[in-house]
């Protein structure tokens, strides 16, 4: 599970990463990312109940997907991240896909954010 630390404490960083982000788009789950003056990582995930109408299935794919992070977590970055999910197929595709997913994104933002 990721720390504590490196989650959304209010809505107002979450607003404000909607507001101010760049977004990156993939058939399955896309990233809103932003810079941050805060000086350490955020990230947040949004699973929809349009996507899944069970509240088990939608907190097993945010698990996944924060586990995912954990092992992925970028350093020296100064970052907002919020993952929105658009297909229940996350809940059950292999977790090395999905870690491979998060990672690419978490990727190509750290690359656009550079430019």
């Amino acid at each position: 599970m990721l720390a504590k630390k490196y989650r959304f404490h209010s809505r107002g960083g979450v607003r404000h990463t909607y507001q101010n982000g760049k977004t990156i788009r993939r058939p399955q789950i896309s990233l809103i990312y932003a810079k941050n003056e805060k000086g350490f990582l955020r990230f947040g995930v949004v699973v929809s109940k349009k996507v899944l109408k069970s509240a088990v299935g939608r907190n097993r794919i945010r698990r996944r997907i924060y586990e995912a992070i954990r092992l992925n977590l970028p350093q020296n970055a100064k970052m907002d991240y919020i993952f929105i999910v658009y297909s229940k197929d996350v809940k059950d595709m292999p977790f090395s896909n999905l870690e491979k997913q998060v990672r690419s994104l978490i990727k190509e933002s750290m690359i656009q954010s550079t430019k």
